[in-house]
């Protein structure tokens, strides 16, 4: 048998190669010329702008054009509630991992923390206590104008799905409404072409711009940390989201590669709202419905963060571990149920991972003055856990079509 061209299996004229190209490009940038490299931040936030400007009227639309095209809520519910069941399921498995983890490798062990904090390493630290009842008022906005200005997906999901679920009981005189979301939702899909076109660009300025910023030499005596959290993360995709995808009898293949886009922006940018226009398209090009996908994949943002639930199960220990201070498995135990109920509202808080974090730590006693020592290399880890979050959307969001017995393309499905 020949064997295929080079060109045939990496093509050089797609988006991929280019995100992949300046990735490595702005990695090296950021090593060598680390001032310069500091210079490149605005090109960032301008592309992470364009992005976030899609993401209000993108999920908006997607949410009412799926619910709308469900036959009716009772299976839009069934489709509500497996959602719910495989997230509990996926973060749980995430937090024990974690837990596991942080036990057998002590990341944080031998070191000083009052010493090994920095205190050159500052920012703004989160003030917002979050707790199941913040989560829980938190969930509708007083504004929707004010919810899309701050960005916070959690009150849009919420409310797009209540819009959508009216339209859907509105009947005929919902289906003008749902006419303007459809198209609605195509327009945005051809703004996102636009704003990807920057995409590698935005990238190589984004990996520029943190190493310049952080440099390789602050990874030093937290590098055992980021070493297990990037492990701990791997065995989870191994571990829970490929079985997930064998179930689903996808095929691993075609599905990484038509992916693996969205995973390098996500991984680049530490930002999967960056990723969600086109992981939509993607789904819908394996074949799920946009019934399923645009409602899972939007909801999973809020309530199905796989990577920084596992993030902060081990840096909670991890601060204990750097305190000297023991931390009985029962205690462990009640820090993971409070982060499972916690985790489920880290999308409706700037720096949520931190807000969490801060909280978990002042609620069993814990030193925060490890955050500013975590936030050094916070940006590395940011990476890892954000491109697990976008990959435990997508699994899911072919799980739960799976679960609903919808057939996807033939191209990424094996047959029964």
């Amino acid at each position: 048998m020949r064997a295929k061209p080079l060109t045939s299996v990496f093509k050089f004229n797609t988006l991929t190669f280019w995100i992949f190209l300046f990735l490595i490009f702005g990695f090296l940038l950021g090593v060598y010329f680390p001032e310069f490299s500091k210079e490149l931040k605005p090109i960032r936030t301008v592309f992470l702008h364009g992005i976030k400007c899609i993401i209000a009227p993108l999920i908006f639309s997607s949410i009412v054009v799926g619910i709308g095209s469900a036959s009716s809520m009772k299976s839009l519910s069934k489709v509500g509630i497996k959602s719910i069941i495989w997230f509990e399921i996926a973060t749980t498995i995430a937090l024990f991992i974690g837990l596991f983890f942080v036990n057998f490798f002590e990341p944080g062990k031998g070191i000083n923390l009052m010493k090994a904090a920095d205190g050159s390493v500052t920012t703004a630290l989160p003030k917002t206590e979050m707790s199941f009842a913040v989560f829980i008022e938190h969930l509708l906005p007083n504004n929707i104008v004010e919810a899309v200005a701050k960005g916070d997906v959690l009150q849009i999901v919420i409310f797009s799905i209540i819009f959508g679920s009216a339209t859907l009981m509105a009947g005929d005189k919902g289906k003008p409404v749902l006419a303007f979301c459809e198209s609605l939702n195509q327009v945005m899909f051809k703004f996102t072409d636009i704003i990807m076109k920057m995409a590698p660009l935005g990238v190589g300025a984004a990996m520029a711009a943190a190493i310049g910023e952080h440099g390789l030499s602050i990874l030093i005596p937290m590098s055992k940390l980021v070493g297990v959290l990037y492990f701990a993360l791997i065995v989870f995709v191994l571990a829970t989201l490929i079985p997930a995808l064998k179930w689903s009898r996808i095929k691993l293949g075609p599905f990484f590669r038509e992916i693996r886009p969205n995973l390098a922006l996500a991984f680049a940018t530490t930002s999967s709202e960056s990723a969600y226009p086109d992981t939509l398209k993607s789904l819908s090009k394996m074949g799920v419905p946009d019934r399923i996908s645009s409602f899972v994949l939007p909801l999973g943002y809020s309530f199905n963060l796989d990577g920084s639930t596992l993030y902060l199960a081990m840096t909670s220990v991890f601060v204990a571990q750097a305190a000297n201070i023991d931390l009985p498995l029962s205690t462990q135990l009640s820090m993971m149920l409070l982060l499972m109920l916690t985790t489920k509202g880290v999308a409706a808080v700037p720096r949520a991972s931190l807000v969490v974090l801060s909280g978990t730590l002042v609620t069993f006693g814990l030193p925060l003055e490890a955050i500013p020592l975590i936030l050094g290399v916070d940006e590395f880890m940011d990476m890892a856990r954000t491109t697990v979050n976008l990959l435990g959307n997508a699994v899911a969001t072919v799980v739960v079509s799976r679960w609903e017995k919808e057939p996807l393309s033939s191209e990424f499905q094996n047959p029964v």
